[in-house]
């Protein structure tokens, strides 16, 4: 090898280096994914015998084998299908050899990681029997890119990127109401900004709570429908929301009223029953800063605080059928709040926690839910502001990471989405100022000149 070719070699390897540092993704397209696939296809059989995923073969099998090779009857790994190439890793789905569960193939996937040299395996059950792998070729949550394709619909939005590089969707209508809990610089405001630029673009109602005197939501004012900065205008609020779902159930009820010959589709218990012509629109509350509901310096004020908590346990409880949401965000949530806060957590089922500074408020969001997750949340470093770790009530959890979006970018997205907030005329008197967008000076007027024939 000549000095040149060394020279090239050596180039070429560093080149490598920083592209899958520097850009993971084009280093997986040219370099990671060819690889990993020759690796699978070349040791799939002896990676699934080492780690336990083989059983013996049938008998008619084994006697073919005997029968046409004369060579060792080896025990069987689980059928391949298609490897399926994706830009952050590979699909291919397994089916199962009788008497394994997908929870054998869950179990080994770190050594299959390690054998097919990728950032991490996934397991899913597709159907009885069958299974897919997603193989994710780097950290996707370094530098979060969501997908191109995701299913939009009322209420089921888009917020960030899990870690196996799938789309973490907000579906309200499958989780009505979700505490989201993060320390400062976590990330939580930037979840809650991708969120309210994504329920924007619907016919949604959004109402907001800021007790920070609306910092948080206030450049999102031409959107919302209502707003209170301070406990004094949330405690005039709140009552106006449970009015207005007590009236959304009448509503209901006087659909239920069944007639003789009312077909089975006339009937509902709630507004997503109702015909579209008389269902109303529904709502999303956003409250910032729970804890500044809870605290209390006065009598009067802990006689406020009540009948707030009050109404907004009714607002969990009831709220669903009646189409109101909550999304519930804060430092800290629990029971050293006060009266009602335990009661209240217990009714938001999405549990979402970004770094937190103690443990016990890595508990409050998922140990009650998914206790192995409060491990994740504590780890989660100061250096990935937008990194959490979502759980929901079926023990399930996953990490995800918030993509970056702008104020002035979703403060325009809300402006320019203005004219889709739904008219409740209730919340009227609560609904913020806009201030006018400053026209623009364009440079001094020529004067006109004179028309000559």
């Amino acid at each position: 090898m000549t000095w040149v070719e060394l020279g090239g070699s050596l180039a070429a390897i560093s080149g490598a280096a920083y592209a899958r540092h520097a850009h993971p993704a084009a280093y997986w397209s040219t370099v990671g994914l060819p690889v990993s696939v020759a690796r699978l296809l070349a040791s799939y059989s002896s990676t699934m015998d080492a780690c336990g995923l083989t059983v013996e073969p049938s008998r008619w099998r084994a006697l073919a084998v005997k029968a046409t090779t004369r060579r060792e009857v080896r025990p069987v790994p689980p059928r391949r299908g298609m490897v399926r190439p994706t830009t952050t890793g590979l699909r291919l789905r397994l089916r199962l050899a009788p008497g394994q569960e997908p929870a054998d193939v869950a179990a080994s996937a770190e050594r299959l990681r390690h054998a097919w040299g990728v950032h991490a395996v996934y397991v899913r059950d597709i159907k009885p029997g069958v299974v897919e792998l997603r193989l994710v070729g780097f950290d996707v949550l370094r530098k979060v890119r969501m997908p191109r394709r995701i299913d939009r619909r009322l209420l089921r939005v888009p917020v960030a990127l899990r870690e196996d590089a799938t789309a973490f969707v907000r579906d309200y209508r499958a989780v009505p109401h979700e505490l989201v809990l993060g320390a400062t610089l976590s990330g939580k405001s930037m979840y809650l900004r991708n969120l309210l630029a994504e329920l924007a673009a619907q016919p949604v109602v959004l109402v907001g709570i800021d007790c920070k005197r609306g910092v948080e939501l206030a450049p999102f004012a031409a959107r919302l429908s209502a707003l209170a900065t301070d406990p004094e205008q949330a405690a005039e609020l709140l009552p106006v929301l449970v009015k207005e779902m007590e009236n959304r159930y009448d509503l209901i009820k006087a659909r239920q009223g069944i007639a003789p010959g009312t077909p089975d589709a006339g009937i509902t218990s709630d507004i997503w029953g109702l015909p579209e012509s008389e269902r109303p629109a529904p709502v999303v509350l956003f409250i910032d800063e729970v804890a500044e509901l809870f605290l209390v310096a006065t009598r009067k004020e802990e006689e406020r605080r009540d009948e707030m908590v009050t109404q907004l346990i009714r607002l969990a409880q009831l709220g669903r059928a009646a189409g109101i949401y909550l999304e519930v965000c804060g430092q800290r949530f629990g029971a050293e709040l006060g009266k009602g806060a335990t009661m209240l957590r217990a009714q938001l089922t999405g549990r979402v926690c970004h770094r937190v500074n103690d443990e016990a408020s890595a508990k409050m969001a998922l140990g009650d839910i998914a206790p192995e997750a409060v491990g994740a949340a504590c780890a989660i470093a100061a250096e990935l502001p937008g990194l959490g770790v979502v759980g929901d009530t079926s023990g399930g959890w996953s990490r995800i990471r918030t993509p970056y979006l702008s104020l002035v970018d979703a403060a325009a997205t809300c402006r320019e989405t203005a004219h889709l907030a739904p008219d409740v005329p209730a919340l009227t008197p609560f609904r913020p100022y806009v201030p006018p967008v400053p026209v623009k000076e364009s440079g001094p007027v020529a004067a006109p000149r004179p028309v000559t024939e």
